[in-house]
């Protein structure tokens, strides 16, 4: 069975309310990702959050009302998607305020692709999207660890200590998004397949 998203119980009542669009990774870049969560857990414990699974989110929105036609407008524009590459090549961070340790993304042509059309299929709705960047300045990413409680000393070191490039960086091809709904402290998870083959 699929992990959820986010098992934390503040970062769930955080997100009430809230839906993404984001690209599961099964392979390579899940195993690694797994690795590097499991080294910084077993670091620092339960000083900071981490994600309960990898996760690529491409968009955020806020329509709690208005789920059916997020799914519609997320549905149409998956069936014209073709499979999405994805290539780990470094662990990095975003700095403070956000104190974000993260799995770098290189910016494959259908990575790129894919969060450009969705910007396209958004903009002709009057969704509200949260969180969003111009495509070129989005930094594609799996978060690992979420160090905002850290004080700015051991932020510095962490970040320092967890970054690197990877000489040969891996590599796996995503076939589906999830529409992932919080709703009632709860993550909802819906998978639609690239390409026009449904939503289970």
């Amino acid at each position: 069975m699929a992990r959820d998203f986010m098992t934390d119980h503040g970062q769930l009542r955080d997100l009430e309310g809230q839906q993404y669009v984001v690209l599961r990774p099964t392979g390579a870049v899940m195993h690694e990702w797994d690795r590097s969560r499991d080294t910084a857990q077993r670091r620092l414990g339960g000083t900071v959050r981490y994600p309960g699974a990898a996760h690529v989110t491409l968009r955020g929105l806020y329509e709690p009302e208005r789920v059916d036609e997020v799914r519609a407008v997320i549905g149409e524009w998956a069936a014209q998607q073709h499979p999405i590459e994805l290539v780990t090549e470094a662990v990095d961070s975003f700095p403070a305020p956000w104190q974000i340790v993260i799995a770098r993304l290189a910016r494959t042509p259908s990575l790129v692709h894919a969060y450009a059309s969705l910007t396209d299929a958004l903009d002709r709705t009057d969704l509200r999207r949260i969180g969003e960047l111009p495509l070129d300045d989005w930094t594609f990413h799996l978060s690992t660890v979420y160090a905002k409680a850290l004080d700015a000393e051991d932020w510095a070191r962490l970040a320092s200590d967890t970054r690197h490039d990877y000489p040969t960086p891996p590599v796996e091809t995503v076939a589906e998004v999830e529409l992932v709904t919080y709703r009632d402290a709860t993550e909802h998870r819906e998978v639609i397949a690239l390409g026009g083959r449904g939503v289970s």
